[in-house]
């Protein structure tokens, strides 16, 4: 018997759409579909403050506002059956300590995930994750935010196969390349990738790791495109898109074709000031919006879903946490969304594209 607390909400749909005030049809659509989020940020509590990631949480101090939007035992409920969980990278530590502690922190987040083996299976390709689902587990993608983690020499040789996606850079500029945040600075005179970044992408396809391009400046963005092997998809985590709501964090029209030429898949995450005018009073049918100028734009094989719950983001008020997930899907059935759309979008894109960067 599971020692997590959590309800399965397959046995109750008609309940769980009641309680969430939507039809059936989104529930069980949902419900039947692979739901797979790229960027889950709850470890970073873990390292924080000791937030237990296989205890289940309330909506903390703050009703759900930068942290206690997830956690394993909520993340079994709302039947997400995959997720890349994510290291994020302190960028005041020196190289080398970055990668110690990088190492560490790889260590503890796996021995979180690996104690509760009935529930969690760490997995690294499509044919893991489909294994583990079929045992009923949550599987677990493992990711590094913040390339810089290992950017000291000879840091990526032996790049633990576990991890399934880096992304480049975060809210710094670090030896790699320029951040797409307000307050960058040049990298070593540099305003997209350095040297060492347009290495940096190549040894990630030798590794057939994918490139994360969320949090990267637009230059830098394109360099990345430039040097990355065309037979690889590229991917972005989580963001926003401009052609819904212009914003630093978000990418324009031409970035989304970059990547949908690679195959790639681009997840939308849930921060409401990226999705629209308001910080606080943020709604789920942005989060529909964004997914449907994806769609629309580049086609349907390359929307997502990318949280990053509990990476110090402001959700939407109407879903604060992964329990409430399912209202996404019936907002992008309003939007008069196939079925078979909105599998993609859940999943399958993110299944597809792993199976060409890692053939089984």
């Amino acid at each position: 018997m599971s020692k997590l607390e959590y309800r399965d909400m397959r046995e109750d749909p008609a309940g769980w759409a009641k309680t969430l005030g939507i039809s059936r049809e989104a529930v069980d659509l949902y419900l039947a579909s692979d739901v797979i989020d790229l960027h889950i940020d709850s470890f970073i509590w873990t390292r924080v403050f000791g937030y237990d990631l296989t205890k289940r949480h309330g909506p903390g101090a703050l009703g759900a506002r930068f942290y206690s939007q997830a956690d394993i035992p909520r993340l079994r409920e709302a039947r997400v059956t995959g997720g890349i969980w994510v290291i994020t990278t302190n960028p005041l530590r020196g190289a080398e300590s970055r990668r110690r502690t990088f190492e560490k922190n790889l260590a503890r987040l796996t021995e979180v995930l690996g104690s509760v083996p009935d529930e969690v299976a760490i997995v690294k390709d499509a044919a893991e994750y489909t294994a583990a689902v079929s045992q009923g587990k949550h599987a677990a993608f493992l990711g590094i935010q913040g390339g810089n983690a290992l950017d000291a020499d000879g840091a990526l040789d032996d790049l633990d196969p576990r991890i399934v996606r880096i992304t480049l850079v975060h809210l710094s500029t670090s030896s790699i390349g320029v951040t797409s945040a307000p307050v960058h600075t040049s990298a070593g005179g540099h305003f997209g990738l350095t040297t060492r970044g347009l290495d940096y992408v190549k040894q990630l396809n030798q590794k057939r790791t994918f490139v994360d391009l969320a949090h990267i400046a637009r230059r830098g963005f394109f360099d990345a495109v430039r040097v990355h092997d065309p037979s690889q998809p590229l991917i972005v985590t989580h963001t926003g898109v401009n052609g819904v709501h212009r914003h630093w964090r978000n990418l324009d029209d031409e970035q989304l074709r970059a990547v949908a030429d690679t195959g790639g898949v681009v997840g939308v995450m849930y921060q409401a000031s990226f999705l629209g005018p308001s910080m606080w009073r943020g709604r789920a049918t942005a989060i529909a919006a964004h997914l449907d100028h994806i769609v629309k734009t580049v086609g349907e094989d390359h929307a997502a879903l990318g949280s990053d719950w509990d990476g110090a983001i402001v959700p939407p008020l109407d879903m604060p946490t992964c329990l409430e997930l399912p209202k996404l899907v019936e907002h992008l059935l309003r939007r008069g969304m196939r079925d078979e759309t909105i599998q993609k979008i859940l999943g399958r894109n993110f299944l597809r594209a792993l199976r060409q960067l890692r053939p089984s």
